[in-house]
């Protein structure tokens, strides 16, 4: 060691350049500003990194990924100017993350791309416009007018999404919004609570992942809380739903498995303490005949174990909606409903296969 130092002494009064032996770290930067592009480019050193106001031109895309243990503060929003880019836009990629988006936004402009035909067609439209990967919490930020499905997260770790609000209600206008989607899951290990959605389709789709948690948010415009559609070769299980509210949709609370799905499931799905109402087509819908509502079966993606359960879901529908519908070709097990009470409307078929449901009031 004593070596070593003279080494490293005399090399320095000499102006040698040497390396450090292997394994000798190098310190983080202490705090980062990204205030355009370039600034976004190079942050895997930053332990802190604060994200002023500026705006994205066309054809760009921004991406931070701090080190491992970062907080990211914004202190502006963030706005992107209308691209051909394709999503996402603005990714968030840091594991073990604080982000604290401290009330700002980021604005995808989404009026300059609704057409009415989401993502079926018409202009190019970039999505998801934001993508949460990593891992860590993610706070207190507003997503405006996303150009179509507005946040998917594919995080690796366990995560937290708080206090997020999602507002596309500017596509109510003439109907131009289109496949808004609030959340689309695809992980493990994920909470989402107290947020606010406004938008023009599913409120969340869980449509790959577990041990997920959806509480106290607030879904209104669009179709309501959705597990799926579920795909050939993806599993949804253990999640559980409650203390939210949705107003004004077409759907309440939906779980739809693809009518051609193989080597799919769903299990662990637990209803509990939600508010739905101003349901203007089915209030509960449990289908594996996507994308029909109630249509022809299939029987590759097997549902189990859904329960209302707890406190009370009260579910109100529309006159001429249905409040509860079962279109099952390949259910099982015991499911207690006995939370539930849905009124108004129709009352829908119940088709459970051979799935036994007890309790409730619809």
């Amino acid at each position: 060691m004593h070596s070593l130092r003279v080494f490293v002494q005399t090399a320095a009064m000499a102006g040698v350049a040497f390396s450090l032996p292997s394994g000798t770290s190098t310190a983080k930067r202490a705090t980062c500003t990204v205030n355009s592009v370039d600034t976004a480019s190079d942050l895997s050193d930053c332990s802190a990194v604060v994200i002023e106001a500026f705006t994205v031109s066309s054809g760009n895309t921004v991406t931070i990924s701090a080190a491992s243990g970062a907080t990211i503060t914004m202190s502006g929003d963030v706005t992107f100017s209308k691209t051909s880019s394709d999503g996402p836009l603005f990714t968030i990629d840091t594991d073990d993350v604080t982000f604290n988006g401290n009330g700002y936004t980021v604005d995808g402009q989404g009026a300059e791309y609704w057409d009415g035909e989401g993502t079926n067609g018409g202009v190019d439209k970039p999505h998801p416009f934001i993508k949460i990967k990593g891992s860590g919490t993610f706070s207190d930020f507003t997503v405006l007018n996303s150009p179509a499905q507005a946040v998917s997260v594919g995080t690796d770790g366990t995560t937290t999404i708080k206090g997020v609000t999602i507002d596309n209600s500017d596509g109510d206008v003439d109907e131009l919004g289109h496949n808004t989607d609030g959340f689309d899951v695809s992980a493990e290990d994920v909470t989402i609570t107290g947020c606010t959605v406004k938008n023009q389709d599913d409120c969340i789709a869980i449509n790959d992942g577990g041990s997920i948690t959806f509480s106290n948010n607030t879904c209104s415009g669009g179709h309501g809380i959705s597990i799926g559609s579920i795909s050939s070769d993806k599993s949804v299980s253990d999640v559980t739903i409650t203390g939210n509210t949705v107003t004004n949709s077409m759907y309440g609370t939906r779980i739809k498995v693809k009518a051609a799905a193989t080597d799919a499931s769903v299990s662990g799905i637990t209803y509990s303490g939600n508010t739905i109402s101003g349901i203007s087509k089915y209030g509960v819908l449990i289908s594996q005949s996507y994308p029909d509502d109630v249509g022809t079966v299939g029987t590759g993606g097997p549902i189990s174990d859904v329960n209302f359960t707890g406190d009370t879901t009260k579910v109100t529908v529309d006159s001429g909606a249905v409040n509860v519908a079962v279109n099952c070709g390949a259910c099982s097990g015991t499911w207690d409903w006995s939370a539930l009470e849905a009124s108004g409307g129709d009352e829908g078929d119940i088709d459970s296969d051979d799935a036994t449901i007890s309790g409730g009031t619809y």
